[in-house]
Parts: C-alpha cells; sequence; structure tokens
C-alpha cells in the first residue's frame, strides 16, 4: 500500500534542500562567480553585450535576467541600461530556425549574427549537454567572445567549453533552476553596484 503524501513534509523538504543547495554554492561556486562578475564588468566597460540562450526554464531565465540588466534590480541605483539580449523570446526567429535548418542550430545562428568579440554569452543548461546549447557556446568561442556556463550536476559537456562554469551542486533541475536565478541576480546586482553604485 503506498504511503499517503504529506503535503507539509513535502514542504519542508524541498524548502531544507533548495536551502542546502544554497549553500552548497556559497561554498562550491564563490569563485567562478566572483570571475563572471569580472568578465561582465570589463564587457559593459568596453561597449560589450550580453547574450543568454537556454532551452524551457532556462529560456525564461534568460529573459528574465537579460530584462534585469536592461531595466535595472537594485532600485536604489539609477543607472544606464546594460545591453542584453535573451536570444529565446522571438518565436519567428526560433521557429523558422527550427524549421529551416534544425532546433540544433536556433542558437547558433543568433549568435553567429549578433555576437561580436567582447560580448558574453551566458550559456544556461542545467545539464550542460543541451546540443542547441554547444553548438551556440562553440560559434561563441570562434567569435572570441567570453561565456559563462549556468550549469548543474557533473557540468557536462559544457563545463570544458566555456570560459567560467558556474555548476549548481545538485541534481535536482528545480534545485539547478533556483540556484540559477540566484546566481544570475548576484551577479547583475554586483554589476550594478561596480559600474553605478556610490
Amino acid at each position: 500500500m503506498d504511503k499517503k503524501f504529506n503535503k507539509l513534509n513535502f514542504i519542508r523538504e524541498s524548502l531544507l534542500e533548495s536551502a542546502k543547495t544554497k549553500e552548497d554554492i556559497l561554498k562550491y561556486c564563490s569563485n567562478s562567480i566572483d570571475l563572471a562578475i569580472d568578465l561582465m564588468v570589463n564587457s559593459v566597460k568596453n561597449g560589450g553585450k550580453i547574450l543568454f540562450i537556454g532551452n524551457g526554464g532556462s529560456a525564461a531565465d534568460s529573459q528574465h535576467l537579460a530584462t534585469e540588466f536592461m531595466i535595472r534590480l537594485n532600485h536604489e541605483i539609477s543607472r544606464p541600461p546594460i545591453p542584453a539580449i535573451a536570444l529565446t523570446t522571438d518565436s519567428s526567429n526560433l521557429t523558422a530556425g527550427g524549421n529551416d535548418i534544425g532546433y540544433e542550430n536556433i542558437f547558433a545562428r543568433n549568435v553567429a549574427g549578433l555576437a561580436i568579440s567582447g560580448d558574453i554569452l551566458i550559456a544556461i543548461s542545467t545539464s550542460g549537454n543541451s546540443e542547441n546549447i554547444v553548438k551556440a557556446v562553440k560559434i561563441a568561442k570562434e567569435k572570441s567572445v567570453k561565456i559563462i556556463g549556468f550549469l548543474g550536476g557533473n557540468g557536462g559537456k559544457l563545463r570544458d567549453l566555456v570560459d567560467v562554469a558556474i555548476i549548481v551542486p545538485s541534481e535536482n533541475v528545480q534545485r539547478i533552476q533556483e540556484g540559477h536565478i540566484t546566481v544570475g541576480h548576484i551577479l547583475c546586482e554586483s554589476v550594478e553596484q561596480i559600474l553605478y553604485g556610490n
């Protein structure tokens, strides 16, 4: 006989797991986050832009974080927009690409067309193995674009392809995604503070 689902236990266990993952990010990812901040500050100072790619929930995170950079995150800092584009939001572009050149090439095509040397590509993949992200990262490297990977688990194929790998130490996709958005907020607010804080 199956155990009855206990909602309160599930809530408690989920929140504790989430908190533990954040503690592990602090323990294992702080140096990578620090390096990513430096790359982003240098890029923005020199006129670069930040491009985001990801699938599913990571596509939503791409859109969320690009907006934080373009508009603002810290409401106590008055600043100009930080150029950022989520390459996940144009349905005409994505569906034409998927239909005409294959879904595995949709991000690579856009990186090829929009990225220039000095830009930053933030590649978000909970597995680190998404084929369309891997292909886009390879194109970015050819164009001398610096790449920050928001990854999970063991980092997958992307671990060794990106310039800075921020690998959320979890195998649970939900916890990895929560970690990615937290790290994204830290990056954005740090860049704001360094470039435009008082």
